[in-house]
């Protein structure tokens, strides 16, 4: 299942290289190397401290790539290229649920882990119980 993951987005990267390639009236490589330079990450030490700095913030990198796939199948679809359009449609939505994903599939992996542990996950963690409190009255 991971391997055919990887291939679909690896795939869809290389189309998507292809269409900005096509855009910018450039070659392939050139295409990928600027895109290369604009989403690159490197370790930086700063008051002894390792961080990691790029050219993009955090916030913008997402949405550019998001942004960067919609143009591509869109770009597909006004051409009529359906297989492409599909696995660019496929990464897009794996990448707008990928959060999600993650989220759900480590909190199910970390409540069973624990009760192979035999301790009880956090309570307050679990959003499927609703919590309240009951007093009774005297009268």
């Amino acid at each position: 299942m991971l391997a055919a993951l990887a291939g679909a987005m690896t795939y869809t990267g290389f189309l998507v290289i292809g269409v900005l390639a096509e855009y910018l009236g450039t070659g392939r490589f050139l295409a990928g190397l600027l895109l290369g330079v604009l989403l690159a990450r490197f370790p930086w030490v700063r008051e002894g401290k390792l961080r990691i700095v790029g050219l993009l913030p955090k916030p913008v990198r997402r949405p550019l790539i998001t942004g960067l796939m919609a143009l591509s199948l869109l770009h597909f679809l006004a051409q009529g290229e359906y297989v492409p359009a599909a696995f660019t449609g496929f990464a897009t939505v794996f990448l707008l649920t990928f959060p999600w994903l993650r989220r759900t599939v480590f909190d199910r992996v970390r409540s069973s882990v624990f009760q192979f542990a035999g301790r009880k996950p956090d309570p307050r963690n679990d959003d499927m119980v609703i919590d309240g409190e009951f007093r009774e009255r005297k009268d």
